[in-house]
């Protein structure tokens, strides 16, 4: 499974692994419970590889986002999305210290850091974008 394999649906929690194509939007299956259901093609589907985050500079993809995460805790889950917005945004500065402090939001802190856990737990060791084909 890689990443670009991964989506987040609008108003769904959680994270979903592509199956497959339907005749009315795609078939997911839920990395929480592994579920299947269908995406609705109005649903606004995105993989986790089309996500990037404001930093100050340049926006960082959210694949090097979670390596920092990673490498940050050890390989280890980070600290949960529940806790209050003063810790998410110290624990997001110490991972991200260049993160654009007007733009970034508490609510995608709690998404990154809930994303970042249901991968972990889901046996995610290596957050890598895929290959840009040359042509």
């Amino acid at each position: 499974m890689e990443l670009k394999e991964i989506l987040a649906i609008s108003g769904q929690p959680g994270l979903y692994k592509y199956v497959a194509q339907s005749t009315r939007g795609v078939i997911v299956e839920s990395l929480l419970d592994g579920k299947r259901m269908n995406a609705a093609s109005n649903s606004k589907v995105s993989a986790l590889t089309e996500i990037s985050i404001f930093t100050e500079g340049d926006d960082i993809p959210l694949a090097e986002v979670f390596s920092k995460i990673y490498a940050h805790t050890g390989g280890k889950e980070a600290i949960s999305h529940k806790e209050s917005p003063e810790a998410l945004k110290a624990y997001f500065a110490e991972v991200l210290p260049e993160y654009d402090r007007e733009r970034v939001h508490v609510s995608d802190m709690k998404k990154v850091f809930s994303w970042f856990n249901i991968l972990v737990g889901a046996g995610f060791t290596e957050f890598k974008l895929p290959e840009e084909t040359e042509e």
